[in-house]
């Protein structure tokens, strides 16, 4: 039924397409999250246990959905979070979504395990950019990127923090997916299904992990899996010094990427971040954690007139982005939400996808009684 990018009107459209498109290891990676994936599944569920409230005739012709989060102007409320190794799930990765971003006036995050470099981005769009730092345990990597980052001029940087070791995210175990692809067995007929996807991968710039080839093998020649490289290379004795001082050297707009405590939002206001996202890193790391939005209120009651709050996480509607907005967050983002359409059509998949959710928010704003996104308040919703 859904043979084409436009034939997609919502997420769950291209997340059927982009599991026809795709050899089997390489969906379920997209798909797949830790444990049982409860946490996962929750991230979603959570928003449908909160109803909107619309005040009607309130004479709304024109909404601006515009909003500031860590000093930038974005044109939508939304915004492409960093995601790994994206050049697997379509050709153009990083470049065609940083694209798409641009076209839509939004935030692009790109992750130190991307697979087009931080000069690439740069050069390529002037839309915000954001890069998700993950802290090696080599301390010359993670001095290079910064470096790499300012000399490229981007405007923010996030330190993801939930990855002391990597989550158990089975789908992966029962599939063989690691970095760089290893044809196994079980899967071998997934990828002999699904020549286009083969043609691209082997025909296409050599796949590599752009940002940190030149310090490290692992995930570009050395094959390893996610988990194993975060339990391995990533610093798992970080502390909240660690990341002031990584906040003094950045010297930027500056986040911190999966808090979902009331107690380390306060300590994110006291090391000078400008804003955290409130992740579970999509439900792929601790398995029964609750959900981003079920954590939102209470951390806008502690630190919301201090830092930007984002929430991350779960988003398949725009009505998802105005409950979280009517919360008092600042934006949302997410990574599924286009990652999905990023595998099944690349940077048109993309456009499509981000199209799909602005038209959602402006429509639902008007059908809420709201011409501006500062005008939604915890008035507009009833918990259940």
């Amino acid at each position: 039924m859904f043979g084409s990018v436009s034939n997609c009107h919502n997420v769950k459209d291209f997340r059927n397409l982009a599991k026809k498109r795709l050899p089997s290891p390489i969906f379920h990676y997209i798909d797949g999250a830790a444990d049982d994936e409860i946490t996962y599944k929750r991230n979603t569920d959570a928003y449908e246990q909160c109803d909107l409230i619309p005040n009607v005739l309130s004479g709304v012709d024109k909404v601006d959905m515009s909003t500031t989060v860590m000093g930038q102007k974005l044109d939508m409320p939304l915004y492409c979070a960093p995601t790994a190794l994206q050049r697997l799930f379509h050709h153009e990765g990083e470049i065609g979504v940083a694209k798409a971003a641009e076209k839509f006036g939004t935030m692009f995050g790109i992750s130190s395990l991307g697979t087009a470099s931080i000069e690439e981005i740069s050069n390529l769009v002037k839309t915000p950019k954001l890069f998700q730092l993950y802290v090696h345990k080599d301390k010359g990597l993670n001095k290079a990127l910064i470096e790499r980052c300012k000399e490229s001029n981007f405007e923010a940087m996030a330190v993801t923090v939930d990855t002391a070791v990597g989550g158990n995210r089975e789908r992966d175990l029962y599939t063989g997916f690691t970095i760089p692809m290893k044809l196994k067995l079980n899967s071998v007929l997934s990828f002999m299904l699904h020549p286009k996807w083969a043609v691209d991968y082997f025909t296409k710039p050599k796949w590599e992990l752009s940002n940190l080839k030149d310090h490290i093998s692992e995930g570009t020649t050395v094959m390893t899996t996610i988990g194993d490289y975060f339990t391995k290379m990533l610093d798992n004795s970080m502390s909240w010094k660690d990341v002031e001082n990584i906040n003094k050297e950045w010297g930027r707009q500056f986040a911190i990427k999966g808090v979902m405590s009331v107690d380390d939002a306060k300590k994110a206001v006291d090391v000078g971040a400008s804003a955290i996202m409130v992740s579970n890193h999509g439900g792929r790391q601790l398995d029964g954690s609750r959900s981003p939005f079920d954590q939102l209120a209470e951390i806008v009651d502690a630190v919301g007139d201090k830092i930007d709050v984002i929430c991350e996480g779960g988003i398949r509607r725009g009505t998802h982005v105005l409950k979280a907005l009517s919360l008092g967050a600042k934006a949302c983002s997410g990574g599924r939400m286009y990652l999905y359409a990023l595998a099944a059509g690349g940077q048109k998949g993309v456009e499509k996808s981000l199209s799909n959710l602005r038209n959602e928010i402006e429509r639902d704003m008007k059908l809420m009684g709201v011409s501006n996104v500062k005008e939604l308040t915890r008035k507009n919703l009833k918990f259940r």
